[in-house]
């Protein structure tokens, strides 16, 4: 056997060694393929680097021409060095140069050697460089030697990601590990955020790869294997655990892969070849990210998310690290995550937040929902960022385009440095229009209110300027906690909501929870169309204690005060009727009790499922004011799931049918003098909010950040000619016209700021 020198592990022996000598870079790679060739016996062993232009370039070499080094290059794909680094895959061949792959490199003098092993070098399942060695004797290089090579490999992989090269690579190159890289996601929220990368799960640094004593680095494995699979029985054990969730089946995976033989047959080999447990956990899970990172089918790339979970989680039990989330943040924080839910988000200090970045999460995510709040920048569906990224990178989010930059170029960085400035000039100018009255240029008034959810961001009432809370989300405070809050624990966010806002209203929605807004306390059925499903307003009249109990806190925590309540998902008449008995019944337990009850109490409906919008002559003379629901009402009036891209983008929410539809609630509650308000996503974009000012909608509510530029789009605007003008497009509209088309000629000849 080749390596009968004293094997792998007298090779990592050797290696640990020689990486704690003081060398410089390039004497160091010298010495480290001299070992790998005679512990190998091999006449040819040699380095190459995966550069930031896709080539691998010679960065050491024993056996083949030295002046070749850093001179001699591969294309991704080219050549057997270039097919193993694209296929992330060993290849051991006992007659190289008759490979049809075989690139023929004349000044490296290597076309007399005929035995070749090369094995790619990986972290994180991407490829750094490749490792290769050669014999001018025709032999076939057996799994033994091919194994060994793949731990050296291990032990190289590390030396690139911590070692500095800068002084080995050319001006104007970088190795590909530190190369800026650009995703493409979705927006979840508006704004541009310079920061650093902060990994909301870090890796596990494994700083002890070589192991000094193989059974004993077994056993440590086993006992690992044990705590981590008796955890997550307790876990699947647990009497919240909902039979039928995502969250159930992610730990059903979790155990299927830590008791799968293979698996663990794997870790072992690596520890009998010298690797340390931790570094063979890194090792195994490397060329099984590499391998599966390279498949199509989305299901096994859902099982690597499962499995890469499960080798941190190995990795944390192996080392004890399992330090909390959120410690020594740097002051201009990205967080950077798979998902995260609103609650992880929270835990943060959320001083030194400025962004999120997710692989997974749409616009309609709650923890999307949560970041509006809050005024970070977000991006979601940034395809595999987590495992390119290390904690400390630079990152740029450009919220609007939904693009995120990942150690960007001096001239990108300069470029966003600009917009921000920029940025910041208009925020100081929205900022002096908070005082002034939300009148259009020909005098009608557009009320502009704020979204909500959280008491962290009610304080920006005071920086907008807005005229109260529009919509505030209680759902929220739900999402966020680990158990059912409590009357009193509710009863105190609505106090805390309400003094902040002061004498301006607020307009609390009762709990929308169910169908994607899943609570793990709260058990329910796997349901095929959960928009469509048992939620919100649906699970709170089947669940009369939920409702009751949020309603007497909302009456409570009024304490005298006016109060606005509105019902959400309401599909028909009776349904409202019903929560208005619920509401009385417990003003009236309130009185009893000789607790003061709302001065004024207002009961609203939102109008969000279709069918309401041939109740409304039932609906409108119950109810004491009106909210539009546009996200809702848009995917159902459109059958187009809100969440998935490829039909949501196919419907303007401003078009033809949806905006008629929008108009017939408009006109019916003029007509019994309710107000009404749009409280969705539409309101807070300006071509949508002129739509719908064009339609009669006097009340908006929205984002914070959006008000500033909704308010100068009002105080530039002569909205009645407009709105005649979309009047008869509407009328009419046989024609083929476009709303949005008609609206961006009113922007033109009024030089609307949008």
């Amino acid at each position: 056997m080749a390596t009968s020198i004293g094997g792998p592990r007298v090779l990592l022996r050797q290696l640990r060694e020689t990486m704690a000598e003081p060398l410089a870079s390039q004497e160091r790679l010298d010495k480290i393929v001299t070992l790998i060739a005679d512990n190998m016996r091999a006449d040819v062993c040699s380095f190459y680097v995966l550069r930031d232009d896709g080539a691998l370039e010679l960065f050491a070499t024993k056996g083949l021409a030295p002046e070749s080094v850093h001179m001699t290059t591969l294309r991704l794909g080219e050549g057997l060095v270039g097919l193993i680094a694209a296929e992330a895959e060993p290849l051991s061949l006992d007659d190289a140069p008759s490979h049809p792959a075989f690139a023929y490199r004349p000044e490296t003098g290597e076309e007399r050697y005929n035995a070749f092993l090369g094995v790619p070098v990986l972290r994180a399942g991407q490829t750094l460089g490749v490792l290769v060695v050669q014999n001018a004797e025709r032999r076939k290089y057996g799994e033994d030697e091919t194994e060994a090579m793949l731990t050296t490999a291990t032990i190289l992989a590390e030396m690139i990601a911590t070692s500095d090269f800068d002084n080995l690579i050319k001006p104007g190159s970088d190795i590909d590990l530190r190369r800026p890289r650009m995703f493409t996601g979705v927006s979840l929220t508006d704004g541009v955020a310079l920061g650093t990368v902060v990994l909301h799960d870090p890796r596990v640094v494994v700083t002890n790869f070589i192991a000094e004593d193989t059974e004993q680095e077994k056993a440590r494995l086993v006992e690992a294997l044990e705590r981590m699979r008796v955890s997550i029985d307790a876990m699947l054990d647990h009497g919240d655990m909902q039979p039928s969730s995502d969250h159930r089946e992610i730990l059903e995976t979790y155990r299927m892969f830590a008791n799968d033989r293979g698996w663990v047959h794997r870790l072992t080999e690596a520890i009998e070849n010298g690797l340390s447990a931790e570094a063979a956990v890194e090792r195994v899970q490397n060329d099984t990210r590499a391998r599966m990172l390279r498949q199509t089918d989305p299901y096994i790339k859902d099982r690597l998310h499962d499995l890469d979970d499960l080798a941190n989680r190995l990795l944390r039990t192996l080392t004890g690290d399992h330090q909390g989330r959120g410690r020594n943040l740097p002051d201009n924080a990205i967080l950077v995550a798979r998902n995260m839910g609103p609650a992880e988000l929270l835990e943060y200090d959320r001083t030194k937040i400025r962004g999120i970045v997710l692989e997974e999460g749409g616009a309609t995510a709650h923890v999307a929902i949560v970041a509006r709040s809050l005024g970070l920048v977000a991006v979601g569906q940034a395809e595999s960022i987590v495992s390119m990224s290390e904690s400390g990178d630079d990152i740029i989010l450009d919220g609007p385009a939904g693009i995120v930059h990942l150690r960007p170029t001096a001239d990108i960085e300069q470029a966003y440095i600009d917009k921000v400035k920029v940025s910041a000039k208009r925020r100081a100018h929205y900022a002096a229009l908070k005082d002034r009255p939300s009148i259009t240029r020909d005098g009608i008034e557009i009320t502009l209110l704020h979204n909500s959810g959280l008491v962290a961001d009610l304080p920006m009432l005071d920086d907008t300027g807005a005229s109260g809370v529009g919509l505030f989300r209680t759902e929220l405070q739900f999402m966020i906690a680990s158990k059912l809050p409590r009357l009193n624990e509710q009863r105190e966010l609505y106090t805390q909501a309400m003094e902040i806002a002061g004498t301006r209203p607020v307009v609390f929605r009762l709990l929308d929870i169910g169908g994607d807004k899943v609570l793990p306390y709260l058990r329910s059925a796997t349901e095929e169309n959960p928009a469509m499903g048992y939620r919100s307003i649906r699970l709170g009249l089947d669940r009369p204690g939920l409702l009751r109990t949020q309603i007497r806190a909302l009456l409570l925590a009024a304490n005298g005060r006016p109060l606005k309540i509105l019902v959400p998902m309401v599909t028909e008449t009776f349904e409202f009727r019903q929560t208005r008995l619920v509401v009385n019944k417990e003003i009236e337990r309130l009185r009893r009790a000789g607790s003061p009850v709302p001065s004024k109490l207002e009961l609203g409906v939102m109008v969000e499922v279709p069918s309401l919008l041939f109740e409304l002559d039932q609906l409108l003379p119950e109810a004491d004011f009106v909210s539009i629901g546009s996200n809702d009402l848009v995917q159902f009036l459109t059958a187009s799931d809100r969440a998935n891209p490829r039909v949501s983008k196919s419907y303007d929410p401003i078009g033809m049918p949806r905006l008629r539809a929008f108009r017939h609630i408009v006109d019916a509650a003029r007509r019994y003098n309710v107000p009404i308000t749009m409280c969705g996503e539409l309101a807070g974009k300006p071509v949508e909010a002129l739509a719908l000012m064009a339609i009669g909608m006097t009340r908006l509510s929205m984002g914070p950040a959006s008000i500033g530029p909704i308010k100068e789009l009002v105080l530039n605007l002569d909205l009645k000619p407009i709105r005649e003008s979309v009047a008869a497009a509407l009328l009419d509209g046989s024609d083929g016209i476009a709303i949005r088309a008609l609206l961006q000629e009113w922007i033109d000849k009024q030089n609307l700021p949008v």
